[in-house]
């Protein structure tokens, strides 16, 4: 493999493996503030109590995923300077902003309020307790926009001008509200909380399987991941649909492939506008892809969509069929969106940046022996992170709520508390 190669097939791998923790953080975060919400401010002792232990139960999974994923997120940013030192020479007065903005949403805001929800509990009163999760849910979310404001550069350049083959920032404004970022935000957005729902209403209908005693706990759990995932799944395909103008207007190529139709003619005019050269992506990739990505798409939004009819008087907890369907349902939103990503990354090739950088002016001056060692130190590491993820969230997962150990510290003595702490 040259050393392009191995550079993309390291970025691509780390950052798919990445992104799968990220999908789960951004998709179940709003369904476990809900349910802490819910519990809070609900009067009913045992209710309450239901709730809190829901809370608690789905509240451990999300933190076993963040804190693994976190780990895997570090290297992101630094893959830049590794790696594509061209694209941080050309780009980097641009997007370095976006990415540090980035860096301290994540590492230090987001991070910083979930460990306050934590080790809030029967410490903190419930007001700002629920308070908290709601911020790290809107903290994750901010952090999505400021990647997607730097990936959105990269798939369509604006609000800079190029001087002397460096990009300066010169409408910050332009570069906040690039279409190529927002639209896809919101698809990325609600396929996220299509992937968190179907991940509550697998593992609930897994419960149900078992035949659980925590029936009232799993049975809200399933119908909110149901009632989120058909939505969420409804109109993901919408705005996923809102993706094609904006592409048809800023990347012409990748447009003429997923139309399979006036790719030569898109080939010739890229030739007149920027020299020599073969503009055409992997075709096959892109078209599998995005047929994947669409396939998986409609068929959660009919699963879910017949699961919620079938919640009318329990009937989906009678049929078992119906249950395994959801358990085995719950890979597929994973699967799609990483179809996503490849017709978005793999689509724009050659370039790295959009009709100005290409691949391999980006490529960093390192050996392919570096590379390849590189390359397979930092694949072993995230699929090591990886297994080690999906065996702790599995293993808790299976135990269910007994097993949960968040929330599970006592309150503090009022004689023992600190000074201030009624304040809170």
């Amino acid at each position: 493999m040259s050393a392009a190669e191995l550079a993309r097939l390291q970025f691509a791998a780390t950052t798919g493996i990445h992104w799968l923790f990220v999908i789960l953080t951004m998709g179940l975060v709003p369904l476990v503030a809900i349910m802490h919400t819910r519990a809070a401010y609900t009067r009913d002792p045992a209710k309450r109590a239901v709730r809190e232990r829901m809370t608690r139960f789905w509240g451990q999974l999300y933190v076993i995923n963040y804190a693994v994923g976190i780990v895997t997120g570090l290297v992101m940013e630094f893959q830049f300077g590794l790696s594509w030192s061209g694209l941080s020479k050309f780009a980097g007065n641009v997007f370095g902003a976006p990415l540090a903005l980035e860096t301290l949403i994540a590492f230090f805001a987001e991070s910083t309020f979930l460990g306050m929800w934590i080790f809030g509990w029967g410490r903190l009163r419930k007001g700002v307790h629920v308070t908290l999760i709601w911020l790290v849910a809107l903290t994750a979310y901010a952090s999505g926009y400021w990647i997607l404001i730097a990936n959105g550069f990269m798939q369509h350049p604006v609000g800079h001008e190029v001087r002397d083959g460096v990009a300066y920032l010169t409408d910050f404004g332009a570069l906040l509200t690039n279409s190529s970022a927002l639209v896809a935000l919101g698809h990325i957005a609600l396929g996220a909380l299509t992937t968190g729902g179907v991940f509550v209403a697998g593992v609930s209908a897994w419960h149900f399987l078992r035949r659980t005693e925590e029936t009232e706990l799993f049975r809200g759990s399933l119908r909110l991941g149901l009632w989120v995932a058909m939505v969420a799944s409804f109109f993901v395909v919408v705005v996923g649909e809102l993706q094609r103008p904006v592409i048809e207007r800023t990347q012409p190529m990748k447009d003429a492939v997923l139309r399979n139709s006036g790719v030569a003619e898109v080939q010739a005019r890229l030739v007149q506008e920027h020299g020599p050269g073969d503009y055409v992506p992997w075709q096959d990739t892109i078209r599998i892809s995005m047929d994947v990505m669409t396939l998986i798409g409609n068929t959660v939004s009919t699963i879910t969509f017949l699961a919620v009819i079938l919640l009318w008087k329990d009937r989906l907890l009678r049929w078992r069929p119906c249950l395994w369907v959801l358990v085995v349902s719950v890979p597929f939103p994973f699967i799609a969106s990483a179809g996503g990503w490849v017709v978005r990354e793999v689509g724009r090739q050659p370039w790295l940046v959009y009709g100005e950088l290409t691949v391999e002016d980006a490529l960093s001056h390192v050996s392919t022996v570096s590379l390849a060692v590189s390359c397979s130190v930092f694949i072993a590491v995230f699929v090591a992170l990886a297994v080690t993820n999906w065996t702790l969230i599995t293993r808790f997962a299976r135990r269910g709520p007994d097993a949960t150990q968040l929330g599970a510290t006592e309150p503090l003595p009022a004689e023992a508390a600190p000074v201030g702490a009624a304040v809170i």
